[in-house]
């Protein structure tokens, strides 16, 4: 079991996105400062790399570092992130 002090050195240092839809044998691999995106069909590909252009675009916008931004604010710009991917796909 983990004490408080433990707990509070905790931080997110980066994301790893798995697409398990490929049907075309392609091997699809993206890398950037935060994001690590693997296989996925084109279509789904592309939206996790869409996804990680957001997020870090909006991490830059708040002027933070990932390793810095408590998680509940992470989850939030995922959240944004994911509310504009559904508001492009209409």
């Amino acid at each position: 079991m983990t004490n408080n002090g433990e707990q509070s050195q905790r931080r997110v240092v980066g994301f790893l996105g798995i697409g398990l839809d490929n049907e075309d044998e392609h091997k699809r691999l993206t890398r950037t400062e935060h994001f690590f995106l693997v296989g996925g069909s084109e279509a789904t590909h592309e939206r996790m790399q869409e996804t990680a252009i957001r997020f870090t675009s909006e991490l830059q916008r708040r002027g933070k570092e990932l390793e810095e931004t408590p998680l509940p604010e992470i989850i939030e710009i995922f959240h944004e992130c994911r509310d504009q991917d559904s508001k492009s796909l209409d």
